[in-house]
């Protein structure tokens, strides 16, 4: 299977790419890469800043609340328009990642954040927005001994307490690949169980240092095998960080055969200098090929786009529950 082929003036909107000298009209540089502070993104990328009311008073509220979201901490470039729609992703256990992975935004260190209070926080800002599909991801905390997985089990049980007509989407990480922890927050019965595997195999030691694919595939079907028809899986990627179309679609079916019902795909955008270089920006085009293949693999629900983040109207991404519980 090969990327498919658009017509001339399609395959020249794609200005980044490596095999073109001067991608998007800026130098690249020796690997073909595009450098951070020369890089100038496609048009399909642009988005208004933020900055309209409804997102101001979520920011002041949820500052107010001590609450972190991962819309900020990762620069989501959808930030305006969620919180303009009201939603937020709450991102639990603190700023600070005991990982390192060259794409994300999250800052790395000694974790010291603990509030036993925070799950209840969280759940009074989702009864106050009132949010009828709530996210709750949180960084990598493996200095806990439970890797986090309590403090996920708290908010779950808060939020269905403060706002129990609220669905609740949890965004873990992999706990180490530990099922107690695993299994202390499928038996809460989120509506939906999300680990981004985020990219392609080839990429995990360059991408995800510290984490390995198989444990991550393991990771999702398991929590499906545990949670049954009550819990949705889904798993996201990205794209641009040198991978391939072919190996985008063998992932996809890697992941279909670990169960995972939900798919989302979006480019990776770099956050600083000091992070991976993006290989190139893919087209819209593209995006919309891998979604059909991703349909035609068995995926009940697919969000593929440039802009798309896991947790982009993620209240709107997903199939209809007598669908999804037979994946």
């Amino acid at each position: 299977m090969s990327s498919p082929t658009a017509d001339p003036s399609a395959a020249e909107r794609v200005h980044v790419t490596r095999s073109r000298a001067k991608p998007g009209g800026t130098a690249a540089d020796g690997a073909g890469a595009v450098p951070f502070r020369r890089a100038r993104k496609p048009p399909w990328l642009k988005v208004p800043a933020p900055g309209g009311p409804t997102y101001r008073r979520l920011k002041a509220e949820i500052g107010a609340e001590g609450l972190n979201t991962v819309c900020e901490e990762a620069n989501c470039p959808n930030v305006g328009e969620c919180w303009e729609r009201g939603t937020a992703t709450f991102m639990i256990l603190g700023d600070v990642c005991t990982r390192r992975c060259g794409f994300c935004n999250v800052q790395t260190g000694v974790p010291s954040w603990h509030d036993p209070l925070e799950p209840l926080r969280v759940a009074n800002q989702v009864k106050r927005m009132g949010l009828r599909h709530a996210v709750v991801t949180s960084v990598d905390r493996d200095d806990l001994p439970d890797y986090g997985a309590g403090a996920f089990v708290g908010t779950i049980r808060s939020i269905r307490m403060q706002a129990p007509g609220c669905k609740v989407e949890v965004l873990t990480p992999d706990f180490r690949g530990q099922e107690m922890p695993l299994a202390k927050v499928i038996h809460e019965r989120p509506d939906v169980f999300n680990h981004n595997v985020e990219t392609v195999p080839r990429l995990y030691p360059k991408a995800r240092r510290g984490s390995r694919f198989a444990r991550s595939a393991r990771v999702l079907k398991t929590a499906k095998e545990m949670g049954g028809p009550d819990v949705v899986t889904k798993s996201g990627l990205m794209v641009g960080l040198g991978e391939s179309f072919e190996e985008m679609v063998e992932t996809f079916g890697l992941l279909r055969e670990h169960r995972v019902q939900v798919l989302t795909v979006g480019q990776y955008l770099r956050p600083t200098e000091n992070h991976l270089p993006v290989e190139r920006y893919w087209h819209p085009e593209e995006f919309a090929a891998m979604e059909r293949e991703a349909y035609a693999m068995g995926f009940e629900s697919v969000a593929s786009g440039p802009l798309v983040r896991s947790s982009y109207h993620a209240d709107q991404n997903l199939p209809e529950r007598a669908a999804a519980a037979v994946g």
